[in-house]
């Protein structure tokens, strides 16, 4: 096996869908967008089969085929930024595809019709989810990016001393005065100790012999 073509060989189905219809699609009659009730009969399709979603290494394309056979019936590459799905104003379930041949490169439109309403929801939200993902892949997140990184930086202030410089810091400390509050009942001072003197006695106390 060639090693370098093995991611060729490799597919990711994104989405598949059992039965699909195929119409041809008018030209537009205005600017506003197809509507699927100009294009005929519905219950009379071109063509029907499967449609498939595939992701390689090579990109992603939508294919039409051969529910039994798995024949090649259309193929649209699936450009993310400029997608080749357009869905039509008068129903969920129509889509008109842009096809190309991968001889020629010729392009042309067709419609196509999904059975059941659910069946072309998943198909919407597959193409959705991969482009969501090729967008993300384009601009990938910085791995220094963080939830701070949008605040914008101040400049860099060096607070250290240089040689040679010194500082001072003044502090204002008041002297606190002592009132009567601040002498408790229970506070007793010493002659000797330098503190507060006793009181004498009163005169109506007896005098001692």
């Amino acid at each position: 096996m060639d090693l370098a073509n093995l991611d060729d060989e490799i597919e990711s189905v994104l989405y598949i869908a059992r039965e699909i219809s195929v119409f041809k699609v008018p030209p537009l009659s205005s600017n506003a967008g197809y509507r699927a009730v100009e294009w005929g009969d519905l219950s009379q399709p071109l063509w029907k089969g499967r449609l498939r979603i595939i992701e390689t290494s090579k990109g992603v394309s939508i294919r039409l085929e051969d529910s039994q056979t798995g024949e090649l019936f259309a193929v649209s590459p699936y450009d993310a930024l400029k997608p080749p799905v357009e869905a039509v104003l008068d129903s969920s379930r129509y889509f008109v595809l842009r096809v190309e041949d991968n001889t020629t490169g010729k392009k042309a439109y067709i419609g196509i019709g999904f059975a059941e309403r659910p069946e072309s929801f998943d198909f919407n939200v597959a193409l959705q989810d991969y482009t969501k993902r090729y967008k993300a892949s384009l601009n990938p997140p910085s791995p220094t990016s963080s939830t701070s990184s949008n605040v914008p930086a101040g400049p860099k202030v060096d607070y250290s001393l240089k040689e040679g410089e010194t500082f001072s810091i003044k502090l204002n400390i008041g002297q606190k005065k002592s009132t009567s509050s601040d002498l408790g009942s229970g506070f007793s001072g010493s002659q000797t100790g330098g503190g507060f003197p006793l009181l004498p006695p009163p005169p109506s106390a007896p005098k001692r012999r």
